[in-house]
């Protein structure tokens, strides 16, 4: 049986803080706790957020200018370092007798085609890292494409042709003024400037290089210039331009190495 006296001994443990009241307040807003709490510590009203968010658009902006101004820096210093670096190549060759050797015929040939990379290769790829998008068009696009593979090709057909050259040096030291003659030079440069046009020109302006989603896509959106290839052209212009005339580098320079030891063996008898 329970009694009043354990009634009150079980009531009077409760918390008095404990308080039923209207969910509503002076204003008849239901819950008017929960709009205080859906506010920041960070924010004391409303009102402040627009000119809050303006402040952070305008450091994200200074930022990005930043960034921009540091990126084209950049570009700018590689550019002129490519154009007087190799030109300080050309120009030594030309003015000292003694370096116009058969070698650095071709070192010359290869800073040519390295200038050629920074006038036309790098100095549009800069316009386009710079501006965030292409600027002169559908046909130009096919031009700077075919040039960037073009003188790329370029340039590592020179490497090829001075490992050969080494090779005929090191290996075959008594017969290379015989095989490495100004008429057999003179055809290794014009095979080395002529070819890479098979695989950049040619593919690219007759629109092999690509599917025709791909050609249809660029033609519409002249402010993109994107180098998709297909299958059948990666797998010929890599193999042209780079892993055939890779394996002729490794061999050459596997040879000249394997002779040099050799030489270097028999020194030592």
């Amino acid at each position: 049986m329970v009694t009043n006296g354990s009634v009150a001994a079980s009531a009077a443990p409760l918390p008095s803080v404990i308080h039923i009241s209207s969910p509503y307040d002076s204003t008849g807003d239901p819950y008017p706790s929960l709009a205080t709490t859906a506010i920041s510590p960070g924010i004391s009203s409303p009102e402040e957020t627009p000119s809050l968010l303006l402040a952070d658009d305008e450091n994200t902006a200074v930022i990005n200018t930043v960034f921009l101004v540091a990126k084209s820096f950049a570009m700018v210093v590689i550019i002129v370092a490519a154009l007087f670096g190799n030109l300080l190549v050309i120009v030594s060759v030309m003015r000292h007798r003694k370096l116009r050797v058969i070698t650095n015929y071709f070192v010359v040939s290869l800073a040519l085609a390295d200038m050629l990379v920074a006038i036309w290769a790098m100095c549009f790829n800069a316009s386009v890292e710079i501006t965030g998008r292409w600027l002169f068009g559908s046909f130009m696009c096919d031009v700077w494409n075919s040039l960037d593979v073009y003188f790329s090709t370029v340039s590592i057909l020179h490497l090829c042709c001075i490992s050969v050259d080494r090779y005929f040096a090191i290996v075959q030291p008594l017969d290379y003024p015989l095989i490495m003659t100004q008429r057999r030079l003179s055809l290794m440069l014009a095979v080395v400037w002529a070819s890479p046009a098979l695989v950049s020109f040619l593919p690219i302006f007759l629109g092999w290089y690509t599917t025709r989603s791909h050609l249809e896509y660029i033609k519409s959106h002249p402010d993109e210039c994107s180098f998709q290839v297909n299958r059948s052209y990666a797998i010929v212009s890599s193999s042209a331009s780079f892993w055939v005339p890779g394996v002729i580098m490794l061999f050459m320079y596997y040879r000249i190495y394997i002779e040099a030891d050799r030489q270097e063996r028999m020194l030592y008898r």
